[in-house]
């Protein structure tokens, strides 16, 4: 059946709104999210593509007393023979990268009533990436260690799938790199194998929307800035 033209742009329209509407959630009421919504955004985040249609993504999510044995876990300092992330991390942010991220950070800090210098706040608002920033749950991303950088490529687009999906669905969202600093912590607490290759952790409930921390919203660059367009149709 053909779709119309009307129908496409309502269906455009409605992704727009999801996309200006979805933004990364730093506070969370502790209010839990029903079952039949959490199986809802997973079942639209399992629809996404991925290389050869090898659906790398591995996923757990918990609930109730799981989430804060995991968060008890994650919290604990870090130990100095603890091994770093299982992906390489950022070699360096510069240019137009390195200013967005400040950006970001001073956004950030200016909502949450950091000053500028103050290391000991930053970095306590930093621990909060590891209390799940209060969230009832977490899902915890992982790929195949044989699939490489494909399987997290692949895991990043079922990433973005499952934010938008919960977000239609009314619930927030914050995707997080800093749970995959601590990968090995991260497959003790959770039971996984050693081959499973932590990508990131995506903690969601209901946002807390008097939250300062909830009260700003990233920038984005122009499209000309990222994409060029060659050729005449």
């Amino acid at each position: 059946m053909q779709t119309s033209l009307t129908d496409s742009d309502a269906r455009a329209d409605q992704l727009a709104q999801l996309l200006d509407t979805r933004f990364s959630c730093r506070a969370f009421r502790p209010d839990p999210v029903p079952r039949s919504i959490i199986d809802r955004i997973a079942a639209m985040a399992q629809r996404s593509a991925s290389w050869c249609n090898a659906q790398p993504w591995q996923v757990v999510i918990t609930c109730g007393d799981e989430t804060e044995r995991f968060r008890q876990a994650m919290r604990a300092p870090a130990q100095a023979d603890e091994a770093g992330p299982d992906f390489q991390w950022p070699i360096e942010y510069r240019g137009a990268y390195q200013e967005r991220r400040r950006e970001c950070g001073l956004a950030l800090y200016d909502a949450v009533g950091v000053a500028r210098g103050d290391r000991e706040a930053s970095a306590r608002q930093a621990r909060q990436n590891f209390e799940l920033f209060g969230a009832p749950h977490v899902a915890i991303i992982t790929s195949d260690e044989q699939l490489s950088t494909y399987g997290a490529v692949d895991c990043g687009g079922y990433v973005a799938n499952f934010l938008l999906a919960a977000t239609s669905l009314g619930v927030a969202t914050i995707a997080q790199a800093a749970l995959a600093s601590r990968p090995q912590r991260v497959r003790d607490a959770l039971g996984l194998p050693p081959d499973r290759r932590i990508v990131c952790g995506i903690s969601f409930g209901y946002a807390d929307t008097a939250h300062p921390a909830n009260q700003f919203r990233t920038s984005r660059a122009d499209v000309q800035a990222a994409v060029s367009i060659r050729g005449a149709n």
